[in-house]
């Protein structure tokens, strides 16, 4: 089970269920995959509705990394996500959210 008090978020990929996690480490990797892009101006996308479809792909797979994943961005290529691109979106908002505030 996700733990939102660690800032955990589950997701099933290709049938199995993993758990997300924003790190330190995975949050400097996102950044370094934004290539010249900062987190803040992520964040600001994601808030007004107009992130892309590889902000959300790197922004899982940083989740996954930090959750213990070993694959990368050109394994969330193939991968089945249970719920498609919404969900997989969704994750993404609620891993921003769950980095950055405490949980009610």
């Amino acid at each position: 089970m996700a733990n939102p008090w660690h800032g955990e978020v589950a997701l099933t990929l290709d049938g199995e269920r993993h758990v997300l996690r924003l790190t330190l480490g995975a949050l400097a990797e996102l950044e370094a995959m934004l290539e010249t892009d900062t987190l803040v101006a992520l964040v600001e996308r994601y808030e007004a509705g107009k992130f892309s479809s590889a902000d959300v792909l790197r922004l899982v797979v940083a989740g996954l990394r930090g959750g213990g994943w070993s694959g990368g961005y050109r394994e969330i290529l193939t991968a089945e996500i249970a719920g498609g691109p919404l969900e997989a979106a969704r994750v993404g908002a609620e891993l921003i959210a769950r980095a950055f505030t405490v949980p009610d």
